[in-house]
């Protein structure tokens, strides 16, 4: 369907990438997640469409922010 790209302040290791890849993976209509450390972004792959509000709230809910 689409994709959409995450900026995400807080990960410092690798256990930051794992907890937002997961939160992201919950979220209805996400079918991949590419999260990487060094760039501090998340890549989603959507199966519909799904608004970015809620992929913000799922990874802010795990207390890294997400900038706009």
């Amino acid at each position: 369907m689409g994709e959409k790209e995450l900026k995400i302040q807080g990960m410092t290791c690798q256990h930051c990438v794992n907890t937002v890849k997961r939160a992201l993976s919950e979220v209805e209509g996400v079918s991949e997640v590419e999260v990487s450390l060094e760039e501090g972004k998340a890549k989603v792959k959507l199966e519909k469409e799904v608004p970015f509000e809620t992929l913000k709230e799922a990874v802010e809910t795990w207390g890294y922010k997400v900038v706009e």
